[in-house]
C-alpha cells in the first residue's frame, strides 16, 4: 500500500475539531485525502471549517455528554463506513486559581472535559476499531500532566489523568493492533494560550506581556509550538512509520522541562 492509497483508506474522527489544535489536525487529514468528520460546540466555528474544508463532515457535540459523544460517533461511523482512527482532542483550560479559591463547579467541569470526554469518545469509538482489528488512538495530553503547575491544579490533574487513560488503553487494545498514544504540547500558539496567560497574569497581579515571559522562560527554545507542528506528529503516529509506537507521551514542547 501507498503513501497515497493508505492515506484515503482512513476514515477519522477529532473532536474539537473546528478551531486551534483540532482544525490543524483536520487540515493535515483532509490534505491527505482521508474521510474526516470533526465535532465542536459551536455551528459557526463548524461551519468555517466546513467551508475551508469541503467534504468534511461535522456535529455538534459537547464530549462531556456521554450521549451526545454516542450520537456523534454513530453517525461518523455511519457516514464513512467504519472508523480507523479517533483524535481526542477537546479539552478546556479550566480556571486559574488556588486550590483554597477554586469552584468547585468549575474544578468538575474541567474534568468532565478533559477526562470523561476522553472515556466517552474511546468507549463509543473502540468497537468500531476492533472491527478492523487496526487503527489508532491519539490522546490529547499536555505538559501540565507531567509537572507542577501552581494555579491550574484541575487542568494539569486532568491532562495526568488523560496520560494514565492512554496507558491503559495501550495494554487493552494491543492485542487487537490499535495504538494509543498522547501527545504532550507545550506553549502552543493560538486564541486559547492567550486566555490562559490572560488569566493567569490577573491571578499572579501581573502584565499579560509578563506571563508570557514567564511561560517562555521554562521553554529551552522560547518559542511557542505552531498547532501544525503538532498535528504532523498525529500524523506520524497514526501512519504506516508509527504502527510500532503505542503506549507512548510525545512531548511537542520546544524542550519544556520545568514550570515557573
Amino acid at each position: 500500500m501507498t503513501a497515497t492509497t493508505y492515506w484515503s483508506a482512513q476514515r477519522v474522527i477529532i473532536t474539537a475539531g473546528a478551531s486551534g489544535i483540532g482544525l490543524a489536525i483536520a487540515r493535515a487529514y483532509h490534505a491527505l485525502g482521508a474521510a474526516v468528520w470533526i465535532c465542536d460546540i459551536s455551528e459557526e466555528v463548524l461551519a468555517a471549517a466546513a467551508a475551508e474544508l469541503p467534504g468534511i463532515g461535522t456535529m455538534i457535540c459537547d464530549v462531556a455528554d456521554q450521549a451526545q459523544c454516542d450520537a456523534f460517533v454513530a453517525r461518523a461511523t455511519g457516514a464513512m463506513g467504519g472508523l480507523d482512527i479517533l483524535i481526542n482532542n477537546a479539552g478546556i483550560a479550566g480556571p486559574a486559581a488556588s486550590v483554597e479559591d477554586m469552584d468547585a463547579a468549575a474544578w468538575r467541569r474541567c474534568f468532565d472535559v478533559n477526562v470523561h470526554g476522553q472515556f466517552y469518545m474511546a468507549h463509543a469509538a473502540i468497537p468500531h476499531l476492533k472491527k478492523n482489528a487496526s487503527g489508532s488512538i491519539v490522546c490529547m495530553a499536555s505538559v501540565a500532566g507531567k509537572y507542577a503547575f501552581g494555579l491550574r491544579s484541575p487542568y494539569a490533574a486532568s491532562k495526568a489523568a488523560v496520560i494514565s487513560l492512554m496507558r491503559a488503553l495501550s495494554v487493552e487494545l494491543g492485542p487487537h493492533q490499535i495504538r494509543v498514544n498522547a501527545i504532550a504540547p507545550g506553549v502552543v500558539a493560538g486564541d486559547r494560550i492567550k486566555r490562559v496567560f490572560t488569566d493567569r497574569a490577573a491571578t499572579r497581579g501581573i502584565s499579560y506581556e509578563e506571563m508570557e515571559a514567564i511561560a517562555l522562560r521554562a521553554v529551552s527554545m522560547k518559542t511557542m509550538v505552531d498547532p501544525a507542528e503538532i498535528a504532523e506528529m498525529v500524523l506520524y503516529l497514526t501512519g504506516p512509520a508509527g504502527r510500532p509506537v503505542t503506549g507512548q507521551v510525545m512531548q511537542i514542547c520546544g524542550g519544556l522541562e520545568y514550570t515557573e
